[in-house]
């Protein structure tokens, strides 16, 4: 096929790579870049700083790797419910343009690439990035079990919290056993807290989107959680935005310097904001927040990031 004018004809494969790319999202950045943040944050905190470059690499190129393995997988599972709801009818798996079993091959890959970067780290990282896979896998078929499946969404979001305290707490002898178990859940106090935090956040920015499918959600029967909060989604995504914002000033002292204060104030003028915004629960307004929220994660990741450049 070629287009007159515009350069050489597409070919098969190229076409194939096309629908490949739109079915991990790849120009649509927001979904790794939410899963990105809140990762380095804990990176840095762990570390104390800077981690190092390796662990920088493993860390960005794992999470778009995982994100976009997981975009396939939940393809896959949601095939037959995506052509009923309007924003993800057109999808290759949904169309038949990719097929299901492309699906999971091109997931397994992307997958198996993920893995091979968390090997090069320590043995209780790679358990960890296990259990994580386990709960990503689970999440599109927990639509089908629970009324919040989103709570499942934020506990898969939320893995690179633990595994980047993990990567630093190796001590000992570095093969599977009962040493690298110990390093695996002997985690400080703060990691239960950061990982509590970016649920609540997660839980906040996918009701939002949730909001965005509801009326179709109902027709075709699947569970979500802005169809379980009903009159109060509103409310409840506006108490998740407060208790993520004040968790995390807690836990990373954002008062503590002018860096993360102004992180902190700015935060939560776009927790506001974004409250604001859906107010009347439009889809277009919704969508907008959704796409836009991965931005309160980049202001906080700044703020920590700059407090430990001056330090």
């Amino acid at each position: 096929m070629r287009v007159a004018g515009r350069g050489p004809p597409v070919t098969h494969m190229t076409q194939k790579i096309y629908l490949y790319l739109d079915l991990i999202r790849w120009n649509r950045p927001a979904g790794w870049l939410l899963l990105l943040w809140p990762t380095l944050i804990a990176l840095w905190v762990a570390a104390d700083g800077f981690p190092s470059w390796h662990l920088l690499l493993v860390f960005i190129a794992g999470t778009v790797l995982t994100r976009s393995a997981g975009c396939c997988v939940n393809d896959v599972a949601d095939a037959d419910f995506d052509k009923h709801v309007q924003r993800t009818a057109n999808r290759p798996i949904t169309t038949g343009r990719v097929s299901k079993k492309e699906g999971l091959w091109l997931g397994a890959g992307l997958a198996l690439l993920a893995f091979g970067l968390v090997l090069t780290t320590t043995a209780a990282t790679v358990l960890w990035s296990v259990a994580a896979v386990a709960v990503a896998v689970a999440y599109p078929f927990a639509k089908r079990a629970i009324a919040m499946p989103q709570a499942v969404l934020g506990l898969a979001f939320s893995m690179g919290v633990p595994m980047a305290f993990v990567v630093h707490n190796a001590a000992g002898p570095d093969s599977i056993g009962v040493g690298v178990w110990a390093q695996a859940v002997n985690l400080p106090p703060v990691v239960g807290w950061l990982l509590l935090a970016n649920w609540l956040w997660v839980l906040a920015y996918d009701t939002v989107y949730a909001m965005v499918d509801r009326d179709d959600d109902l027709l075709i029967g699947i569970q979500t959680s802005a169809i379980a909060f009903g009159r109060f989604d509103v409310a409840a995504v506006a108490a998740c935005y407060a208790l993520h914002v004040v968790l995390l000033a807690w836990q990373l002292n954002l008062w503590s310097s002018t860096p993360k204060l102004v992180a902190l104030l700015v935060g939560m003028c776009m927790a506001c904001y974004f409250v604001w915004r859906i107010k009347n629960r439009t889809r277009a307004d919704c969508f907008w927040v959704f796409k836009h929220n991965h931005w309160l994660g980049a202001v906080v990741f700044a703020g920590v990031l700059v407090d430990s450049a001056w330090a």
